[in-house]
């Protein structure tokens, strides 16, 4: 199995438990945030969903650079349009590893912001980083619907809200 042939695998495995968190999110709580230095429930969501959006910018570009390139968050106003921005990233994942070859997961790619380097590394590695990414947002994730007393979906196994307990 391939480099891309494996990533497109898990992209497809992870997408089930991500779609399911974010089924969760409701439109009415967006403006909810845990503590002040933390994102509000919406830009948390959002980035979630997201997230498939790097794999393309990983394979087909060199680097990303924030200073020359400002974040600027999906405008996202309901759980549909949440959904549906996840639906499209996720696609865009998708056709960037299915027409990706491992040759091009060699190239070194660049994050940084003006002269600072986050990372100078294999696209590969970074791809790895970007599923990380993803694991890590989404317990955050669980962690603010857990908060607001919103039962969760399991990642890798049932929650404590699909277990019967005695």
């Amino acid at each position: 199995m391939t480099f891309t042939e494996s990533f497109l695998n898990e992209l497809n495995q992870e997408a089930v438990t991500t779609r399911k968190m974010l089924e969760r999110v409701p439109a009415d709580l967006f403006h909810w945030q845990p503590h002040q230095k933390s994102m509000t429930l919406k830009q948390l969501a959002t980035h979630v969903a997201e997230l498939p959006t790097w794999i393309n910018l990983v394979i087909n570009t060199k680097e990303l650079d924030f200073e020359a390139n400002p974040y600027q968050s999906v405008p996202l106003s309901s759980e549909q349009e949440l959904l549906a921005y996840f639906e499209q990233s996720l696609t865009e994942g998708q056709e960037a590893l299915a027409n990706a070859t491992d040759e091009q997961l060699t190239d070194r790619w660049v994050l940084r912001s003006g002269e600072t380097i986050y990372s100078n590394e294999l696209k590969r590695d970074f791809l790895r980083q970007c599923f990380c990414q993803v694991v890590h947002h989404r317990a955050q994730l669980g962690v603010y619907l857990r908060l607001l007393d919103i039962p969760i979906p399991g990642s890798y196994g049932p929650s404590a809200d699909e277990q019967n307990f005695n």
